[in-house]
C-alpha cells in the first residue's frame, strides 16, 4: 500500500470529521448524565426508546442548522437577525435568544463545573483549599483551567481535536461500565424499539429527549459548519459527520442508561452517586472508570456552553471579528468564570436557572420553527432547501418541541 494513498486516506477520513463531535460533547453533559442514572435505576431499559426518539429529532435538526451555515455562510442568530423583517418581533426574539442561551448558559456552567469535579473526586478523592477565609474546590479551578485553556486558543482545530479527544475518552468509559454490567440484549433491543411509559415516567422522558434536543446546540452547529466547510460540495461530509456523532451520542446515554439499571442503591441525585454504585458491584477499578467518563462529559459542556453563548451574542448583536473579538472572548470568559466561582464555593444560582429554564422551553419550539421556516426558503439555501421527508419529520419535531417546551415552562413554575 503506498504512501500517497494512506495520506489521501487519511486527509479524507479527517474531511469526514467536523463540528459534530461538539455538538454531541454539548449534549452530554452532568445533567444527561444524572437523568440517565436516573432513569436506568428507576426504569430499567424500558425508556430507551425516548433515547432512540431523541437522536432521531436532534439529527433531523442538526443538520439543517449545519446545512444552513455552510450554504448561507452565516450563523443562525445573524439569519435570524435578518430575516425577521419586523421591528418589535425581531427584539422580542433576540431578547429571548440572549436570555435562553447567553445568561442560561452562564448559570448551567456551574454545573458543568461540577461534573468536571465529580469525575475527579470519582478518581481521587475529595481536594480543597483555603482562600481569604472561603473554602474553595482545587478540581473546579482544574476544569476551569483545561476549558480556558481551549477557549482561549480561539483555534478550530485545537478546539475539535481536543473535544473529539474528550469524547472517546467518555465514549469508552461508559461503554466499559456498560459491558461490564452484563446486559440482556433481548430486553435491551426491547427497550429500545418498543415505547412503553411506565406509572411516574413522563418527567423522566421529557427529561431524556429534553436533554438532547437543545436550542444552543443549533446555534453552535451552524457556527462552527460555516468555518469548518467552505463548500457546498462538502454538504456531504457535514450530514455523515452529524450522523455518526449524534447516534454516537446517543449511544453513549444509551451506555450510561443500561449501567445505572443494574445498580443496588435507593437513589440517584447526582452523577456522584452512580460512580459510588458501580464500584461494591464491580469492583473499584470500574469507579475510576466511570469517573473518566464524568469528568469528561463535565469538561466537554464547560467547554461548549460558553463558546456557544459567545457565538450567540455576536450574531444577535452583529459583532464582526468572530472568535478573535474582544467581546466574543468577554462572553465565554465571564460565563466560565463565574461557573468555577458557583461551582467551587458552591453558590446556588437557582432563580437564574429558573429563568434560563423558562426562557430555554419558549425558545425552543421557536428556534425550531424558524430554522424549518428558513430551511425552506430558496433565496437562502436555493437548490439545497428543504424536502419533503425533512419537512415532515421536522414539522414532527417541531410539535415535540412545543410539548416539551410547555412541561419545561409548567415544571419550572411549579403548575404540574
Amino acid at each position: 500500500m503506498s504512501r500517497s494513498f494512506l495520506r489521501l486516506s487519511f486527509q479524507n477520513f479527517k474531511k469526514n470529521i467536523g463540528p459534530g463531535p461538539l455538538v454531541a460533547a454539548a449534549f452530554i453533559g452532568p445533567g444527561t448524565v444524572t437523568i440517565c442514572s436516573i432513569a436506568g435505576l428507576e426504569f430499567g431499559y424500558s425508556l430507551l426508546w425516548a433515547l432512540s426518539l431523541s437522536i432521531f429529532s436532534t439529527i433531523i435538526l442538526q443538520e439543517m442548522a449545519s446545512r444552513l451555515g455552510i450554504v448561507s455562510r452565516k450563523g443562525l442568530s445573524n439569519i435570524i437577525r435578518s430575516e425577521i423583517k419586523n421591528t418589535g418581533l425581531r427584539k422580542v426574539t433576540i431578547f429571548l435568544i440572549l436570555s435562553a442561551i447567553v445568561v442560561g448558559n452562564g448559570a448551567y456552567e456551574a454545573g458543568n463545573i461540577s461534573g468536571g469535579v465529580l469525575g475527579l473526586e470519582a478518581i481521587f478523592g475529595n481536594s480543597n483549599f483555603i482562600l481569604f477565609d472561603f473554602n474553595l474546590n482545587t478540581y473546579s479551578f482544574i476544569t476551569g483551567l483545561i476549558a480556558f485553556a481551549v477557549l482561549a486558543s480561539g483555534n478550530y482545530n485545537i478546539l475539535e481535536k481536543s473535544l473529539i479527544f474528550l469524547v472517546l475518552l467518555m465514549s469508552i468509559s461508559f461503554a466499559i461500565t456498560a459491558l461490564i454490567s452484563k446486559p440482556n440484549i433481548f430486553d435491551l433491543f426491547n427497550g429500545i424499539l418498543i415505547p412503553k411509559i411506565p406509572t411516574q415516567s413522563t418527567l423522566i422522558i421529557i427529561g431524556l429527549i429534553g436533554t438532547t434536543v437543545v436550542p444552543y446546540n443549533l446555534f453552535l452547529h451552524a457556527a462552527l459548519s460555516k468555518e469548518k466547510w467552505k463548500k457546498k460540495s462538502d454538504l456531504k461530509y457535514a450530514k455523515k459527520d452529524t450522523t455518526v456523532s449524534i447516534i454516537l451520542g446517543g449511544i453513549i446515554s444509551m451506555c450510561i442508561v443500561i449501567s445505572s439499571s443494574s445498580l443496588n442503591i435507593q437513589e440517584i441525585t447526582s452523577a456522584i452517586d452512580l460512580a459510588k454504585g458501580v464500584e461494591p458491584i464491580y469492583g473499584s477499578s470500574s469507579k475510576y472508570i466511570l469517573g473518566l467518563g464524568l469528568f469528561s462529559a463535565g469538561v466537554t459542556s464547560a467547554i461548549t456552553a460558553p463558546l456557544a453563548a459567545s457565538y450567540v451574542a455576536s450574531g444577535c448583536l452583529g459583532w464582526s471579528g468572530g472568535t478573535k473579538n474582544l467581546k466574543f472572548k468577554l462572553v465565554w470568559f465571564v460565563i466560565l468564570f463565574f461557573g468555577v466561582i458557583s461551582s467551587s464555593s458552591g453558590l446556588k444560582s437557582i432563580d437564574i436557572i429558573k429563568f434560563a429554564q423558562i426562557s430555554n422551553g419558549l425558545l425552543l419550539p421557536i428556534v425550531a420553527g424558524f430554522l424549518i421556516w428558513i430551511a425552506n426558503k430558496e433565496s437562502i439555501l436555493g437548490d439545497y432547501k428543504n424536502t419533503n421527508f425533512q419537512n415532515i419529520a421536522g414539522l414532527l419535531i417541531l410539535l415535540l418541541t412545543i410539548f416539551l417546551g410547555s412541561r419545561s415552562i409548567f415544571n419550572t413554575l411549579n403548575l404540574i
